[in-house]
């Protein structure tokens, strides 16, 4: 395996903002939890915004590619809108809400 942890951490973490078009200037509200190896050819990469209970789940392949379908957690649910989202910029808070609403 060419990839390690690390670099899967960075792959997950740049899928997701591309997926969301989040801009770079917002990349810090994004931390990776945990990367690990799972089998010999994929990564599960955990993601988060600190201080908020929701969690991205990524796979991350050898190749450097992500599972387009990747998995949201939340205890939270959509219909409770922005109520514990009001110290993030706004682009944040409707990633959070969107992906509360869909899951």
């Amino acid at each position: 395996m060419l990839l390690t942890a690390t670099d899967a951490g960075h792959i997950a973490l740049e899928f997701l903002l591309a997926d969301w078009n989040i801009l770079e200037e917002y990349r810090d509200w994004f931390i990776i939890l945990n990367s690990r190896l799972v089998g010999e050819t994929w990564y599960i990469v955990e993601l988060a915004v600190p201080g908020f209970p929701d969690r991205w789940y990524i796979q991350v392949y050898d190749t450097g590619e992500c599972d387009p379908n990747y998995t949201f957690k939340s205890p939270l649910n959509g219909s409770d809108g922005f109520l514990d989202l009001g110290n993030v910029p706004e682009i944040i808070g409707e990633v959070l809400v969107s992906e509360r609403k869909s899951r």
